[in-house]
């Protein structure tokens, strides 16, 4: 069975940092990419960060790059995002996403950072 389990949400101020978790089981953790998106209330889930498989290709869209960092452990079967200088608009619930292919998609259930002014 597929799993995908996202953990280290919570509240912060405004310039805090925070660490999310993922933890991958049921696949191949070390023959997907691994993404982090974010989905904040009443919008459209947006990308934050993906890693290949080896770790080798890293990519940000402009809004967190330098602010947040994704990391993956392949003994662990686990991803990592380290969240800097947070702002309230990273308020949502975050997302571990696993891709091996068009037909190897998976979603963790989410966890959910907010961020205070």
């Amino acid at each position: 069975q597929v799993r995908l389990v996202e953990s280290g949400g919570g509240s912060v101020q405004a310039g805090g940092s925070l660490r999310l978790s993922c933890a991958a089981s049921g696949f191949t953790f070390s023959n997907y990419a691994m993404s982090w998106y974010l989905q904040p209330p009443g919008k459209e889930r947006e990308w934050v960060a993906t890693v290949s498989p080896a770790s080798g290709l890293i990519k940000y869209p402009d809004s967190v790059k330098g602010r947040f960092t994704i990391s993956r452990d392949n003994a662990k079967n686990m991803v990592y995002l380290q969240m800097n200088s947070l702002k309230p608009e990273d308020t949502a619930v975050y997302y571990c996403k696993g891709e091996g292919g068009v037909d190897r998609i998976y979603w963790g259930q989410g966890t959910q950072v907010t961020v205070s002014s």
